[in-house]
């Protein structure tokens, strides 16, 4: 019983990463994600309780992949620019999660998680170690330095604008990714 309970959960969390990243919460419909996964929309609400309870499961488990890969106050804080740059290339679907959770709840977190919250102090703690930037100004560091990293990705017509040509092509998203670890670099004096 364990294992096809497992497996279910599994498929759910999987169809609806892919729905909640193509239509936000809003927009997102338990029937699609059920039959996209191929069980019944009644495994939904028996796992997980609500569409919403389901989302926020997908993000965390979104966000626990984010923690793992993508680690401030490892070596210089442009390769850390370069690690979120990288992270949010292969895996667009969590940029479009944070953005439909900020249109969602505004400024509150989809599930109150406190380990999300704990996690950004932990980072902005291992940028303050790691540069010399005091507690304040590690907490901007952080977020300006996830921007520089994410924005790219978040808003690629933007990024072909600006660029001037398709951002998706390698040799211009290694040019970018180049020119953003050295940015950061020169920007922090590391």
């Amino acid at each position: 019983m364990g294992r096809d309970t497992e497996k279910t959960k599994r498929l759910l969390l999987d169809s609806a990463r892919e729905e909640f990243a193509q239509y936000g919460i809003a927009g997102a419909r338990v029937n699609r994600i059920a039959d996209n996964a191929g069980v019944n929309k009644e495994r939904i609400y028996g796992h997980f309780g609500s569409k919403e309870n389901l989302f926020n499961a997908v993000l965390a488990e979104a966000m626990a992949e984010l923690r793992h890969t993508v680690r401030p106050g490892e070596g210089p804080v442009g390769e850390y620019v370069g690690r979120v740059f990288d992270y949010h290339s292969e895996n667009p679907a969590l940029l479009r999660l944070l953005m439909f959770e900020a249109l969602h709840y505004g400024d509150r977190l989809a599930d109150g998680d406190s380990r999300r919250a704990e996690w950004y102090r932990d980072a902005s703690g291992s940028l303050a170690d790691s540069t010399g930037f005091t507690e304040s100004e590690s907490r901007q560091l952080l977020l300006t330095l996830i921007g520089l990293g994410a924005w790219p990705n978040a808003m690629p017509q933007l990024a072909r604008l600006a660029l001037g040509s398709p951002s998706g092509e390698d040799e211009e998203r290694g040019s970018l990714r180049s020119f953003l670890v050295a940015f950061a670099e020169r920007a922090t004096g590391s």
